[in-house]
């Protein structure tokens, strides 16, 4: 299937981009910048994937959501919190439907460049908190993709049962270069190592048990987090 793939530069992102490269037509990577603090960051590594793929990699502007919504996660928001991915504070760092206006926008993207797919990267460890990842409306905005459109184009989920120490794994199966990733969503020089995305990230290298080439500004201990049925990352 020729497909589209949303690309954020985010470990989960990544490497559905290799997959996808692997099992479809990717005809162009989506990325989008809509004014998170950490942008700057992670853009320029969905960049470098998709050149490392050969593939077209289109990166849209998105400004009025960092002008007009209100979330940490954007450059006029308050401090992003620290602690567990799954804690209620890091509901600070959700962006109002933010899913639902990419998928649009990607939406017509997909079809403008004779694309039958798109394949986005949400998975089962955001469904804690992000609305807009979870599989109901995933199904929801899949149905209206392919109603709203001549191409009758699909929404590739294939992460959307895994949580991200699956991915990690999956990852390195397909050869994915995690040093050339980015996930802390503070945009500083490095990882922090303490916010929700960077214990997320420390946490998923766990369960997988591979090594974590990221560098941390810091490294507690992982904080408490809710139990996966399997811990092992398999």
């Amino acid at each position: 299937m020729k497909v589209v793939v949303l690309c954020s530069g985010g470990m989960d992102s990544v490497t559905a981009l290799h997959w996808a490269r692997r099992e479809h037509d990717v005809r162009a990577v989506l990325s989008f910048d809509y004014g998170a603090k950490h942008n700057a960051r992670e853009l320029p590594f969905a960049a470098a994937h998709a050149r490392a793929l050969g593939v077209r990699h289109e990166v849209v502007p998105l400004a009025f959501i960092g002008e007009h919504f209100a979330s940490d996660l954007l450059q006029r928001g308050g401090d992003i919190p620290e602690g567990h991915y799954a804690d209620e504070n890091m509901k600070r760092t959700v962006v109002p439907f933010r899913n639902g206006i990419m998928l649009a926008v990607a939406g017509g993207f997909a079809e403008s460049v004779g694309a039958e797919g798109l394949v986005i990267a949400a998975h089962g460890g955001d469904h804690a908190i992000y609305p807009d990842c979870r599989e109901d409306f995933m199904r929801a905005m899949g149905e209206a993709l392919r109603l709203g459109t001549y191409a009758g184009i699909q929404l590739l989920r294939p992460f959307i049962a895994l949580h991200k120490g699956q991915i990690a794994a999956a990852g390195a199966r397909l050869g994915v270069d995690f040093a050339q990733t980015w996930s802390c969503y503070k945009g500083g020089a490095v990882h922090c190592g303490k916010c929700g995305t960077c214990v997320e990230r420390r946490e998923a290298f766990q369960q997988a048990g591979l090594a974590d080439p990221t560098v941390y500004a810091s490294t507690p201990p992982l904080p408490a987090g809710p139990p996966h049925p399997d811990r092992s990352g398999r």
